[in-house]
């Protein structure tokens, strides 16, 4: 009997063909995968520059309502260091209640109206009563590309232990956006420290001393800081040329829309030869450096631009490949070089020190 052919033989793979198919698609695979990854993180950084410039543009309503941009923070204006019991003044730094940042300040040019009035601001940012509506996680506040985490978190005291206020541990929404100090920073020494060296000219290294008294303006040279009133008109290097915002991920360390706590520091979650610890300030607002007067070991100011390996946390930090977006003073959002001349980077985060900023 004879049977169709169909039945008599099964044709199939032989085992090099299976094996030259795995390897050709393993081959697409490897091709196409760096594309697709590529175009999640073009993704991403479109989704980051699109947050800095809602943040820019509430900035910029909060001018046209109050005449002026928002303070770094807000802290009990004092002197000497004294002042009464509800201020909760902070010894060393002089920060004291209530502690609302830049941050809060815009929610409601966000629409964010109804979580900016279930903070009662009359209470200190670490008030009980501030408690649950300080934890919201708002994605504007957030870029997609930090791994750092985006959850509220712990705020730390200086031995990195969760800080405690009114008998409670205090979590707050996160940030991973800052505002600029400017060149120099005044944290700690804008405290019982009374006088402070700033420099002059960051081209000829030279520096003056001034006193402070708890006045953080006499050594901030940007647009935010504690107490600020920056004005447009204050920009004179231009508005186009300074920079008021920009990315700190939260892979290095944590940061808040909510507000500066006195006794609180940001610590850093890994280590480098010149990160450490620092005062509260930070936990909202870097600098640029130079500061302080101080000089690396080549004599040149220290300066440190996104993503400079002193990785410290009063800088800015992004996880983008080779920069990070900064937002300028008029609300245009950049992506600036990690490789950016130094001296340029400094003159992009004063605002009024009349350098003459080149391009980038």
């Amino acid at each position: 009997m004879r049977y169709p052919p169909s039945r008599l033989s099964r044709p199939g793979f032989t085992l090099i063909e299976l094996l030259v198919v795995i390897a050709i698609i393993a081959t697409l695979i490897a091709l196409l995968l760096p594309a697709v990854q590529q175009a999640r993180e073009a993704a991403r950084r479109s989704q980051c520059k699109n947050n800095l410039k809602q943040l820019g543009i509430a900035l910029h309503n909060y001018h046209d309502t109050h005449s002026c941009f928002p303070a770094g923070y807000y802290s009990y204006g004092t002197s000497t260091g004294s002042g009464p019991a509800w201020a909760a003044i902070d010894p060393d730094t002089w920060d004291a209640a209530p502690g609302w940042t830049w941050g809060t300040m815009i929610l409601p040019f966000m629409d964010q109206a109804v979580l900016y009035n279930a903070l009662d601001l009359n209470r200190p940012c670490w008030d009980l009563a501030n408690a649950s509506a300080a934890q919201t996680k708002l994605p504007v506040f957030l870029c997609p590309t930090s791994s750092g985490g985006d959850e509220p978190f712990l705020v730390q005291d200086a031995s990195g232990s969760p800080l405690v206020k009114g008998g409670s541990q205090l979590r707050f929404g996160r940030s991973h956006y800052v505002a600029s100090h400017g060149q120099e920073s005044c944290w700690g020494e804008c405290g019982s420290s009374t006088t402070g060296v700033v420099f002059t000219n960051i081209y000829t290294k030279t520096t003056k001393t001034v006193t402070i008294n708890g006045d953080a303006s006499k050594v901030a040279d940007g647009p935010f800081f504690r107490n600020s009133r920056t004005r447009m008109r204050d920009v004179t290097d231009g508005t186009s040329n300074t920079i008021f915002l920009g990315e700190h991920s939260s892979k290095l360390s944590d940061k808040t829309w909510v507000g500066v706590v006195p006794g609180a520091y940001t610590h850093p979650r890994f280590t480098s030869p010149e990160n450490g610890p620092d005062a509260a300030a930070t936990l909202a607002l870097i600098h640029a450096g130079p500061s302080g007067g101080e000089l690396d070991i080549t004599g040149f100011p220290i300066v440190h631009p996104v993503n400079f390996p002193t990785y410290h946390v009063g800088q800015m930090y992004s996880e983008h490949t080779g920069g990070g977006h900064v937002c300028m003073g008029d609300g245009s959002v950049r992506f600036v070089s990690e490789n950016i001349d130094l001296l340029l980077w400094a003159e992009l985060s004063s605002i009024n020190e009349g350098e003459v900023t080149g391009e980038f």
